[in-house]
């Protein structure tokens, strides 16, 4: 238990901007196997980033005034939510991937592109790009379902930073091991490590749907069933919730799988900035999984 919170804690220094100091820090430790083995952990990371951000969305829909507006609203704030506590740090991978595969078709000078730290024009357009996409989608999937937006932003945090670690284990680090983000990850990732990562993905899904079975029995609590939060609640079968689910999931995956074949096209294996790329645009096709399976599954009203 003490390790999995070590791992955990490692993993949450290095990938937001939550701060792990003191005695907690010297509790924790550092080596390079404990690195590794915080790789296990990414999707715990999008248990809080995506639980924080749903949380501060589903507040931020329960307390604006009723408007066309209002989901765009929470859309924007939760986005740079989530920009501030990850520091931007899959955003800048993608602006690097961006740069290097937008701007030459050479492997070895792409890779040279990639560890620069200036941001080009691919990288810039890329960034706001993916930014627009997900403040659209988020808008969109709020206008259709307030319940909707904020699981599809705990689940996309969650399942966006799994898929990663299939790519450390199908690819070769292919970036400077001892200046890379990706550092930890040089080595292949172990099926301990991925058993792990399933685990959070597993726990994430059940709760959801638990939630939904209970609120669609009617055994959600009073405050809640008696408040204005009401509109918040499920109202859909559990059925029906996996089925939305699922199809963000699909999307994501699919994503995933042509980005790791193009990185391993063009660059023979991955680096971090690869990963964080994956990260970015795996969250959006979750999004768009998710709203494009809204017109074609049966669902009921939260009204």
């Amino acid at each position: 238990m003490f390790q999995f919170l070590r791992h955990y804690l490692l993993a949450l220094q290095f990938f937001t901007r939550i701060p792990v100091t003191g005695r907690l820090a010297e509790w924790v430790g550092f080596s390079p196997a404990l690195l590794r083995a915080s790789a296990a952990h990414f999707p715990g990371i999008g248990w809080l980033v995506g639980g924080v951000v749903g949380v501060f969305t589903w507040g931020l829909l329960a307390l604006l005034p009723p408007s066309p507006f209002a989901p765009l609203v929470a859309a924007v704030l939760g986005t740079v939510l989530s920009v501030w506590m990850t520091g931007a740090f899959h955003e800048d991978g993608l602006a690097d991937v961006a740069d290097g595969l937008g701007g030459t078709l050479d492997r070895n000078r792409a890779l040279e592109i990639m560890k620069d730290s200036r941001v080009g024009a691919f990288g810039a357009i890329a960034v706001v790009l993916v930014l627009l996409a997900k403040v659209a989608l988020l808008a969109l999937l709020g206008s259709l379902d307030a319940t909707l937006l904020c699981v599809a932003l705990f689940l996309a945090h969650v399942l966006s930073r799994t898929w990663p670690l299939l790519t450390i284990r199908l690819l070769s680090h292919v970036g400077d091991a001892g200046g890379s983000k990706s550092k930890p990850l040089a080595d292949q990732i172990s099926s301990a490590s991925l058993l792990v990562a399933a685990l959070w993905c597993a726990v994430a899904f059940g709760v959801i749907l638990a939630i939904g079975a209970v609120d669609s029995a009617g055994a959600a609590p009073k405050f809640v069933a008696n408040s204005s939060l009401a509109t918040l609640s499920f109202g859909h079968k559990p059925l029906t919730v996996l089925a939305l689910l699922c199809a963000g999931t699909v999307a994501n995956g699919l994503v995933w799988a042509w980005m790791t074949r193009w990185f391993a096209r063009r660059l023979q294996g991955f680096t971090g900035d690869c990963l964080g790329a994956i990260q970015q645009v795996g969250e959006i096709a979750f999004y768009l999984g998710l709203a494009l399976a809204w017109a074609w599954v049966p669902h009921g009203s939260l009204a």
